[in-house]
């Protein structure tokens, strides 16, 4: 009988072929066989509660059955086209009613070349050079994206630096970095920049921490005022915040935004939206071709994540489906509270009942720098002792779903409680 390989087994496979032994997303030091509903199994057999589905996209819970049969429908009719197909134009059509920004939108396979197209697309549109971004604030992985996202050193603003080698140093020229959530800071820099930026691009929940009142409404008024584009990155918020994303949740409309995770059902795939105009700048029979902007993708529009992102947008348009998810989230918020309010450490809930995670810092964090303050002793016993009482979940994130029952929450409970009592032990 052929003997099964272990989870260690396993690990020491991907040490051979992948540079750090993992895919570069996540802890090396598990490899998942399978996943179900809220719940996912090592290849060890070990069962966990999940709150990372996926980095964000499984929000209806892993394997939904009506998901899976429209998947299994849409394959047997062939895997990809290159080519127009229904279930995209469908899938577009239903985007484009959903999000207030978007009168057209352009698919790409991830989240990070749909940033990297909405911000060629601005410098397009205003012909303008310039980037503002916010420091912290996670765009993907291009070079213009990975400047000042996690820096380790503090350098005065707006200068931007590289979080990544092989990085052209004239990048940066074109990049200015502000702090988040800090309106007055804007306000001097814009007057200074405003004929040569193109766009603000900011996540409107950025990681975790939430805009303050009037800073996302200060940034639409900001771009109105000096002919700026305003790029809301809503791969992670998109569909999950509220059926419009973050803008339809706080009420502030940007020229464009960018889509993934939820819209792709767990495939790859991903957008980039906005006014028909800016748009335009994709059809060269519009623009002209010293206007266009080239856009091809092997990929693009793939029917299987289509269909599967079709027909997750209408399992999330039933009722009731986002106060549920809203109020899963909240007992999580409030299990959190209870278990470590009697522990004696600083501690903030910071985000969204739909995103959030607990930050061992004194201050609640309003941006990046802020977050320098948690306590990273403090979070790893955390982070370690759920992981081993069975609840899965990234470092900084807690990503509710719908498929989470009862008996998913009592389990969660139940190890934020031993976590917290590990915490209490831990500090003595």
């Amino acid at each position: 009988m052929k003997q099964i390989a272990s989870q260690k087994d396993w690990i020491e496979r991907a040490r051979q072929v992948l540079p750090a032994g993992g895919f570069g997303n996540f802890d090396p030091h598990i490899v998942i066989r399978e996943g179900r509903a809220a719940r996912i199994w090592d290849e060890d057999g070990r069962e966990y509660v999940d709150y990372l589905i996926g980095s964000g996209p499984m929000l209806l819970g892993h394997g939904h059955p009506e998901v899976l049969e429209t998947v299994f429908e849409t394959v047997s009719m062939g895997q990809t086209f290159f080519a127009n197909n229904r279930w995209g134009i469908m899938l577009a059509e239903e985007i484009c009613e959903a999000v207030p920004c978007i009168d057209q939108l352009r698919y790409v396979s991830s989240g990070g070349e749909a940033d990297m197209y909405a911000m060629r697309l601005a410098r397009a549109y205003t012909g303008r050079q310039k980037i503002i971004k916010f420091e912290g604030g996670y765009h993907g992985m291009s070079a213009e994206a990975q400047m000042s996202l996690a820096p380790e050193r503090s350098v005065p603003f707006p200068e931007a630096i590289p979080d990544s080698a092989g990085i052209s140093a004239k990048v940066a020229q074109d990049i200015l970095v502000a702090p988040f959530n800090d309106i007055s800071y804007l306000e001097m820099l814009l007057p200074k920049f405003q004929d040569e930026v193109a766009a603000i691009i900011v996540e409107p929940l950025q990681r975790i921490i939430p805009p303050v009142d009037g800073f996302l409404q200060y940034l639409r008024e900001a771009c109105d005022r000096y002919g700026i584009l305003l790029i809301f990155d809503e791969i992670v918020t998109g569909f999950r915040l509220a059926y419009g994303g973050a803008q339809e949740y706080y009420g502030v409309t940007p020229d464009l935004c960018t889509l993934g995770k939820v819209i792709g059902g767990g495939f790859p795939l991903a957008a980039i939206g906005g006014r028909r105009e800016i748009m335009d700048h994709f059809d060269k029979d519009k623009v002209g071709s010293q206007q266009w902007l080239m856009q091809i993708g092997t990929l693009s529009g793939n029917p299987v994540a289509a269909a599967a992102g079709y027909k997750s947008l209408e399992i999330l348009r039933r009722e009731g489906a986002y106060g549920q998810l809203r109020q899963t989230g909240q007992s999580i918020m409030e299990a959190i509270d209870r278990a470590l309010g009697s522990v004696g450490v600083s501690y903030h809930i910071v985000g969204d009942p739909t995103l959030f995670d607990v930050l061992f810092c004194p201050e609640k964090p309003r941006h990046y720098r802020d977050t320098l303050k948690v306590n990273q002793q403090h979070a790893q016993i955390w982070n370690s002792c759920l992981r081993q009482k069975g609840v899965f979940k990234s470092p900084g994130k807690i990503y509710p779903c719908l498929a989470l029952t009862e008996a998913d929450l009592q389990h969660t409970t139940e190890a934020i409680n031993q976590a917290a009592l590990a915490l209490g032990e831990a500090m003595g």
